[in-house]
């Protein structure tokens, strides 16, 4: 498995920012984790909300826990209410099952890291979150049925 990079991950936060910037959207806050959930990169645009860093990071952290994008997290939490509250407990609230979650893929499809966006409609931060993936060479995993 090849491990997520420093370098990897800034070109993801810089992309994910400036898709964002272009297309006017709210201030963002961006996390990106390694496999093991660990913080690789994180920035805050000014005037972003004192809670998007924990917003962000448990978007990241829940998809990587469950090993499915923040749209399957998202769909399944909508069927499945009990067991994600239960899973946010367990997680000490570490987890954020809605979207904007997105697994981070190398070429062989290994999961190696997830990104987390905040501060804007989850369908915009989950499409920052691509950007910045995209923008890295590697794949993006946001759960969306393919």
């Amino acid at each position: 498995m090849t491990a997520l990079t420093l370098a990897q991950a800034s070109i993801i936060v810089d992309e994910a920012l400036r898709h964002g910037r272009a297309r006017k959207m709210k201030p963002l806050t961006i996390a990106v984790l390694d496999a093991g959930g660990h913080m690789v990169a994180f920035k805050r645009e000014d005037k972003s909300g004192i809670l998007r860093r924990e917003i962000a990071e448990g978007k990241a952290w829940g998809v990587l826990g469950m090993g499915y994008g923040g749209r399957e997290f998202a769909r399944r939490n909508a069927i499945r209410p009990t067991f994600y509250t239960a899973l946010a407990v367990a997680s000490q609230g570490r987890v954020m099952p809605v979207i904007g979650g997105v697994l981070i893929r190398n070429a062989a499809g290994d999961i190696i890291g997830a990104v987390g966006v905040s501060g804007d409609t989850e369908d915009n931060d989950d499409a920052c979150a691509i950007a910045g993936i995209v923008a890295a060479s590697l794949q993006a995993d946001n759960g969306e049925p393919t």
